[in-house]
């Protein structure tokens, strides 16, 4: 059972449409260790500011039980600011957690699996990126080879996603490239996560289709980093420093 959920969005994506607090409320029902708020960055219309980033130490760091990770999902735009994110590294190194995706309206809109790779792989490359999200997203295609080589080389998780096998989904389709992806993260050794990529607070911690096709594949539940809380923390404090960690108020 995974007890932890690194991809969760508030209403602050602009497509969201639980609060922060309703996340937590929920995550500690279900018995949640440890979740990560990652909410779009601002290029994505009606995103967060990047001062909303900056100022999420002040909201909880603990909920009633369940961890909270300050994160963001944000977005490649490549040739518009020096990163290729649409985040500062200066913001981005204040978080806990940094997860990167390819999506719509955002500046970087390409069919091209060579420049999407390209990009992406530029990004993996920021030593403040933790995670690249459902890698599998048939409207962004990437090259498998590539990025599972950069995963390596620069520590960065894989995540298998779950909304992507929801075939009335944003992402319907992208099923089948998602599971490649895990399959190939899987045999070369690295790390990675389910996320839900809840836009709602009942489907936080909801990983049913994505567990089913990683089981299918072959690939055991314990092996995603997301099995526990403690787990995830290891990992990421491994990586790099993370300042701000622990400065948000404990609530019990």
């Amino acid at each position: 059972m995974l007890k932890a959920d690194l991809h969760i969005h508030t209403v602050a994506s602009g497509h969201g449409y639980a609060t922060l607090t309703e996340n937590l409320e929920a995550a500690s029902k279900k018995g949640m260790e440890l979740i990560a708020v990652t909410d779009h960055g601002p290029h994505v219309p009606q995103g967060a500011h990047a001062w909303y980033f900056a100022d999420l130490k002040v909201t909880p760091s603990s909920y009633k039980g369940t961890r909270l990770l300050h994160g963001c999902e944000a977005n490649l735009v490549y040739s518009e600011t020096k990163n290729g994110l649409d985040l500062e590294d200066w913001s981005l190194e204040a978080l806990d957690f940094v997860s990167v995706g390819l999506h719509s309206c955002c500046g970087f809109s390409q069919s091209d699996c060579k420049k999407n790779t390209d990009a992406m792989v530029r990004a993996m490359q920021n030593p403040f990126v933790d995670q690249v999200n459902h890698p599998g997203n048939s409207l962004f295609p990437l090259e498998v080879e590539p990025i599972i080589e950069a995963a390596l080389a620069y520590d960065v998780i894989i995540e298998l996603n779950e909304h992507s096998f929801d075939e009335h989904g944003s992402r319907a389709g992208s099923s089948s490239r998602e599971v490649e992806f895990a399959q190939a993260a899987y045999e070369a050794g690295v790390t990675m996560t389910i996320g839900s990529d809840s836009h709602y607070f009942n489907t936080i911690g909801v990983f049913d289709r994505a567990l089913e096709a990683a089981r299918k594949a072959g690939i055991p539940c314990e092996y995603f980093l997301n099995v526990s809380a403690e787990k995830v923390l290891a990992h990421l404090t491994a990586k790099r420093e993370r300042p701000r960690i622990d400065w948000g108020p404990v609530i019990v």
